[in-house]
């Protein structure tokens, strides 16, 4: 009987205890969130390029909004202008070798013409040519490559123009000639394809092999440190002329091995000809392999062309919060990153999160969301507040020129949230107070409240129940 007893209480205990947490959680529910300001924060670069922090989206019903941060760079880069000269390697490796299901040539030319295209697109103030090289194919009547080590081991492919399809298919027409690299014949060329104008001028060399022949060296076995001098010489003379020059070289896999007859290895050959790509002799250096020979033509010299690129480095933004929104906020990623890396949630030390951007080109823009819900367990005194969703936001980034730039913003979307309007008493009944619903960040209390009333009941029954012993 009084085991009864006692599980009848204890189940009106329970049902008091959910019912007061059913009462809590009614009142979240009943709690009104609304959007007081939805600024449009911007830090400008320039004119067109910006950082922007903006709300997206908003589900007042379940107390969340979305927020977006981006990074724009509207600029569009500059262009080289003057005169170019491309000079492509046409030697027999150029065929032997495959890049996939590609010859090495095909790749390499095929990334001419989108370099040609690129640059020539709405730019009517440059004018491009091309040369090739390799090594002269004649045959005298003594059966030796007569003229080799002579200029005709370079072929002027097309002269200077700005016509794009008249060079795409002049490039598309190069044939693989001759068994050897005579880079100084095609430099010597190229050279001579420049007009008196004063103006700036590049050449650009699409290269697979190490020089064997020069011009005025073409006894075999080739004397290699006439031909290394003779190039250098040619190229020194070339840059001194305020020519800018940019060599790239690929697919030189055997640079330990050394030729024949001489001491030197072909990676050693390389570095005095060219350098390295940290330190080149002449202007610009790429050493790749041959699956960068795509990017390389038609992104990173590109890059290297243009007087100024217009590329935003090193930017970081940095998202403050305030106390009452980490407290009262969960916080969770919408929109990954597309660019950079972004703190995988909010760092406790100073209430922020942190988006790094190594660097963002000219037409690209970089984005990323979040969402902010408001937990069940909130703290009531932000209710009727204005709630700023961020402190502030810190940013730093490497300009144009190079130069290292900050700026902050304490702009930010608000929010207010707003509880029920309380029972009114009537008029006949004034001594009696209303009784209001538990505020939705209460429900430790009301636990806790609860958990004190079952308690005190229990404790209540079992001093009865030793007083009914008794």
């Amino acid at each position: 009987m009084k085991i009864t007893k006692v599980l009848r209480v204890f189940i009106l205990l329970f049902t008091i205890l959910f019912l007061v947490s059913t009462a809590s959680f009614a009142a979240y529910a009943d709690v009104q969130m609304s959007v007081e300001k939805e600024p449009v924060t911007r830090l400008y670069f320039t004119d067109n390029s910006y950082f922007e922090k903006k709300l997206v989206e908003k589900d007042l019903e379940n107390k969340e909004v979305t927020l977006q941060l981006s990074v724009v760079n509207n600029e569009i880069p500059d262009k080289p202008t003057g005169e170019l000269v491309l000079v492509i390697d046409n030697s027999n490796s150029m065929r032997e070798n495959k890049v996939g299901d590609k010859t090495r040539a095909e790749v390499v030319r095929s990334s001419a013409q989108k370099f040609v295209s690129n640059l020539l697109d709405g730019n009517t103030d440059l004018k491009i040519a091309v040369v090739s090289f390799s090594s002269n194919p004649t045959i005298d009547s003594q059966g030796k490559y007569s003229k080799e080590g002579t200029e005709e081991d370079a072929n002027l492919v097309h002269s200077l123009t700005n016509d794009e399809s008249e060079l795409n298919s002049s490039i598309q027409k190069i044939q693989d000639t001759g068994p050897r690299t005579d880079l100084d014949a095609g430099l010597t060329l190229a050279n001579k394809q420049f007009s008196g104008t004063s103006n700036q001028k590049y050449i650009v060399v699409l290269s697979d092999g190490v020089p064997n022949l020069a011009i005025g060296h073409n006894d075999f076995p080739f004397d290699y440190q006439e031909v290394i001098d003779t190039t250098k010489a040619t190229l020194k003379s070339i840059n001194d002329e305020g020519v800018f020059l940019i060599n790239m070289l690929t697919g030189v896999s055997n640079t330990s091995s050394t030729p024949p007859g001489f001491s030197k290895t072909y990676g050693q050959i390389v570095e005095e000809i060219f350098g390295t790509p940290e330190n080149p002799s002449y202007g610009e250096f790429f050493n790749i392999t041959d699956d960068k020979i795509e990017q390389t033509v038609t992104e990173e010299i590109v890059e290297k062309l243009a007087p100024v690129f217009k590329t935003l480095k090193d930017i970081k933004v940095k998202d403050v919060f305030p106390d009452y929104i980490v407290q009262n906020f969960d916080f969770s990623y919408v929109k990954e990153a597309t660019h950079g890396d972004i703190s995988a949630s909010i760092d406790s030390s100073d209430n922020s999160i942190t988006w790094t951007i190594p660097e963002l080109k000219a037409g690209e823009t970089a984005v990323v969301q979040y969402k902010l819900k408001l937990k069940e367990g909130y703290d009531p005194k932000i209710l009727d507040q204005l709630l700023n969703t961020n402190e502030r936001v810190d940013l730093s980034y490497t300009d144009f020129d190079g130069s290292t730039k900050t700026q902050t913003t304490t702009e930010s979307p608000q929010l207010k949230l707003t509880e029920p309007a309380k029972p009114i008493v009537p008029a006949e009944t004034p001594n009696v107070s209303p009784i209001p619903l538990p505020a939705a960040g209460s429900v430790g209390l009301v636990v806790g409240a609860a958990s004190a009333i079952i308690l005190a009941v229990f404790l209540f029954i079992k001093n009865r129940n030793l007083k009914d012993i008794k």
